[in-house]
């Protein structure tokens, strides 16, 4: 009994201990050149003047801090800027230092550990990326080539609201098929989900739409690890759970997608041409004038923003 309560006493020491020393390593100590802002408190930081609204909270500090003001969320430092002419300095005096998001676990497990342009360090991959968007995948020319596709799927969404005409419906849900339909033929080559039970494909309509809205979803969580790193591993609000399921389930539908696309590839051969943005992307894996060599998991990444901005888009 009296070494059960030694052990018990040296655990409360060594916790104790462990804490003060993590509560002296989140305090400020050099603040001179600092901006305004409230006092943080230790571990937390300013967290505690965060509501459910982020915006008007920010909005409403800044009233009384001035329009640059300095926070800690957890352990890590925030500037924010709350004018034009403030945020004319981030964003464009000084776009270069501030340009990069910050390693957050999103980036990590639902983007390819950071290979989609929306989560990529500033650099040459991201300026590359950036290039290949707007001139591979977005421009005005490959855009317009895909009129056609529009043009279908507008007739298939009016012939079956007219079949549906007498009966109630939910015209979100009608939309929102549409919309998936259209992504996926224009990024993808065709469909690549179900409509019916009898259509034999990897991912039903509404799997897809499930998918994109936890990625949407997970992509704009406030995780509790991010700003306070050495509780990563505990996983409190179970998020980081979530990303590594939701990749799983994302990454086994893109990689059927380029499976295909690289047997059509190969059967084709010399007479291949391109289709789609997957057909542009992966023939971009074999340029060999690239400053950064893509590999499969850039690819993925990359159709996987590109599907999200035109879904963001449509809505």
């Amino acid at each position: 009994m009296q070494t059960l309560m030694e052990s018990y006493y040296w655990f409360i020491v060594a916790t104790t201990i462990t804490l003060l020393i993590l509560i002296l390593l989140n305090y400020p100590h050099d603040t001179k050149n600092h901006p305004r802002g409230p006092r943080p408190w230790p571990l937390i930081g300013n967290f505690n003047l965060i509501g459910s609204l982020p915006h008007k909270s920010l909005h409403k500090l800044s009233q009384t801090y001035g329009k640059l003001m300095y926070l800690k969320f957890g352990s890590i430092p925030i500037v924010v800027a709350s004018s034009p002419n403030m945020a004319r300095e981030f964003l464009r005096t000084h776009d270069q230092i501030f340009i990069s998001r910050p390693s957050t676990a999103a980036g990590k497990y639902t983007a390819y550990n950071y290979r989609a342009v929306s989560w990529a360090p500033y650099g040459p991959y991201w300026t590359q990326g950036r290039r290949i968007y707007f001139n591979e995948m977005l421009s005005s020319n490959k855009l317009g080539s895909f009129e056609y596709i529009r043009v279908e799927e507008r007739n298939f969404f009016l012939s079956r609201l007219h079949k549906l005409s007498g009966d109630p419906f939910v015209l979100k849900e009608q939309l929102s098929r549409s919309t998936l339909s259209l992504i996926s033929r224009i990024v993808l080559g065709r469909k690549y989900l179900s409509e019916s039970e009898d259509e034999k494909e990897i991912l039903t309509l509404e799997e897809f739409q499930k998918i994109l809205d936890e990625w949407f979803l997970l992509n704009g969580v406030m995780n509790i690890g991010d700003w306070i790193p050495w509780m990563q591993f505990m996983d409190l609000q179970g998020f980081v759970k979530r990303m590594k399921a939701l990749c799983k389930r994302f990454d086994r539908f893109l990689e059927h997608v380029l499976e295909d696309h690289r047997a059509r590839i190969k059967a084709e051969g010399n007479s291949f041409v391109k289709k789609d943005m997957v057909d542009s992307l992966l023939k971009l894996v074999d340029d060999p004038n690239l400053e950064v060599k893509l590999d499969n998991d850039s690819v993925k990444a990359f159709i996987q923003v590109i599907e999200s901005m035109l879904a963001l888009l449509c809505l």
